[in-house]
């Protein structure tokens, strides 16, 4: 499991507890929207934790009757965003891999993810992911890929 870095400064924390049925996970967008707001992450931590909303009332106990699912976000101002979302258990085996599917919402998972994860106690399981914020370098500083040796230098920035 990936640990928080301690050394960022928690700006915010949001958790919401949400009915387990599928016109929830629009509920879950909007609330996330407005925790977000200009956050430059904000768009793939929308995506990712609507996915994984969506998955807990598909696979779990949570979109049984009466079930629920709980989504977590911690904004770590100027750093990262860290989100999770708590289903009401399921046979399945927390295997992020051999799970993810293009396009769906565990594939997405594994390839907008900084870090990501499963924390499995008995059938409940938390579906994690950390979004670093995108580098702010610009591009003219990043090296061009497949360039002939040398030509990094050459090229104006």
């Amino acid at each position: 499991m990936c640990a928080r870095a301690t050394s960022a400064v928690l700006a915010r924390l949001w958790e919401q507890p949400y009915p387990g049925t599928t016109d929830q996970v629009r509920h879950v967008r909007a609330a996330l929207r407005e925790f977000l707001g200009d956050c430059p992450a904000a768009d793939d931590v929308v995506q990712l934790l609507s996915e994984l909303s969506a998955n807990a009332i598909a696979h779990s106990d949570s979109g049984k009757q009466g079930g629920r699912f709980t989504v977590r976000a911690e904004h770590f101002l100027g750093s990262y965003v860290w989100g999770e979302v708590e289903d009401q258990g399921s046979t399945w085996d927390g295997n992020l891999s051999g799970s993810a599917r293009s396009p769906h919402g565990l594939y997405l998972l594994e390839r907008l993810a900084s870090d990501c994860g499963v924390e499995q106690v008995g059938r409940v399981h938390v579906v994690w992911f950390r979004i670093d914020y995108p580098s702010s370098r610009p591009l003219a500083a990043l090296p061009v890929l497949g360039a002939p040796s040398g030509l990094e230098e050459r090229l104006p920035r």
